[in-house]
């Protein structure tokens, strides 16, 4: 496909800052095994922790899409990422529950304003034609941005012998000052809209995607009034509930229950999104490619073998490192692939230009509720009934979520309705 100079720098500097918001979200992960023997934490602070973050992640969502499509992407994801520098850098001064939870929060907040305003950036940049590819490899920011912060945070705290007298807070200052330079890549870089043809200017540099005129009210009303909207996203719901709890529970779960080192169950956690970004991929060339831009029958498949992955893993772990690299492999292919698709081209298919990023914070919110009440499911099921039943129930809601796009098999976007947004957005194929 071809595309202009215009797209490519948008592309490249929004998959590169997008993947930078994972730099001050991972590292939590890491750090949260350092703070129980350091510190030493309860779990269940941990949770309370995590659950902080991931509420003010989930209830940002709601507001911030609609945000993005009334006042423009790159005034609200700006001040969001200077919103989690400050924060990471206030985390790595003190290690007590209150001040970690207080700036997690804040982290939160300003997490929440990426993915919604970033995606409709990229609405305003490209069309619907080959969306599932444009979005399968632009949403690599956050598999392969995963993977690299992962192993970055790993690094840091990791690495004795540099500034050793900060200890655990590396796992938060490295982060944060690696993002500081791509924050300041982000301003420079990226326009909200193409531009836009002058008098007497020649062909414009922008893409078969019309400039967007701002969200109202009524947008909105329509919007909910989507079935689509809401059987998606309950659908991500519970594979946000699975994800994110593999996400931040993988390390500690190799370091409290199979007794790896905090570098090993680092980098070999990190499996999880490098090979996602497989899974990712894939989804979205299926999609496109062999399915008629029809999104539900991927994800479906792919949640039923994430389901299935999740049933074999307390086989497949006693089989040592190779065993629970091959499941942590299998579950970030598996995951990562409708992942991408619901929550950037699926949701773009929704929304269309128009209302991107509300649909797209809409379906990332009640997604990431899951994703609220995961680390109470991974703390009481795992101490209650041990960790081989937990990995029982990330099978359940993987299998309900693949479930729930049943009835959405048939549907695939039928292309832009920017002037008639009123319209179904989705149409049944024949």
């Amino acid at each position: 496909m071809n595309l202009t100079v215009g797209q490519r720098k948008t592309f490249t500097v929004t998959w590169i800052t997008y993947a930078g918001f994972y730099l001050c979200r991972k590292n939590l992960s890491i750090v949260l095994p350092l703070l129980a023997g350091v510190a030493g934490f309860h779990s269940i602070q941990l949770a309370n922790i995590v659950f902080g973050y991931s509420l003010l992640y989930a209830v940002g969502q709601f507001g911030f899409g609609f945000l993005s499509d009334r006042i423009g992407p790159k005034r609200v994801v700006g001040a969001g990422l200077l919103l989690i520098i400050g924060s990471n850098l206030m985390m790595g001064l003190h290690a007590s529950v209150m001040w970690l939870l207080l700036f997690a929060c804040f982290n939160g907040i300003g997490q929440a304003t990426g993915w919604s305003g970033l995606v409709k950036t990229m609405a305003n940049w490209f069309s619907y034609e080959n969306r599932g590819i444009i979005m399968a490899w632009w949403g690599t920011n956050y598999v392969l941005g995963g993977f690299l912060a992962t192993a970055f945070a790993t690094w840091a705290v990791a690495e004795h012998s540099l500034l050793p007298q900060l200890g655990w807070a590396r796992g938060f200052l490295f982060p944060a000052l690696l993002l500081s330079v791509i924050t300041l890549l982000f301003f420079v870089y990226v326009k909200d809209t193409p531009p836009q043809m002058g008098p007497g200017a020649g062909q414009p540099e922008r893409s078969a995607a019309a400039v967007p005129e701002h969200t109202s009210s009524a947008d909105l009303r329509m919007l909910l009034c989507k079935p689509s909207l809401w059987t998606i996203s309950i659908s991500y719901f519970f594979l946000e509930l699975c994800r994110y709890a593999l996400m931040f529970w993988l390390p500690y779960y190799m370091v409290r229950q199979l007794q790896y080192g905090v570098a090993t169950a680092g980098y070999l956690s990190s499996l999880y999104e490098l090979v996602g970004i497989v899974g990712a991929l894939l989804a979205g060339y299926i999609s496109d490619r062999f399915n008629q831009s029809r999104r539900a029958p991927v994800s479906a498949v792919m949640l039923c073998g994430l389901g299935l992955v999740m049933l074999l893993q307390p086989i497949l772990a006693r089989s040592g490192l190779v065993g629970i690299g091959l499941v942590i492999s299998l579950a970030g292919l598996l995951s990562y692939g409708p992942d991408t698709l619901l929550s950037g081209a699926t949701a773009q298919d929704i929304g269309e230009t128009r209302a991107a990023a509300t649909a797209s914070g809409l379906i990332d919110g009640i997604g990431h509720l899951g994703a609220l009440f995961s680390p109470y499911v991974v703390i009481s099921i795992s101490e209650r009934y041990g960790w081989d039943r937990l990995f029982l129930v990330f099978a359940a809601t993987a299998f309900l979520a693949g479930l729930i796009l049943l009835p959405l098999w048939n549907l695939k976007a039928s292309g832009e309705a920017i002037n008639h947004f009123s319209e179904p957005i989705m149409q049944e194929t024949t």
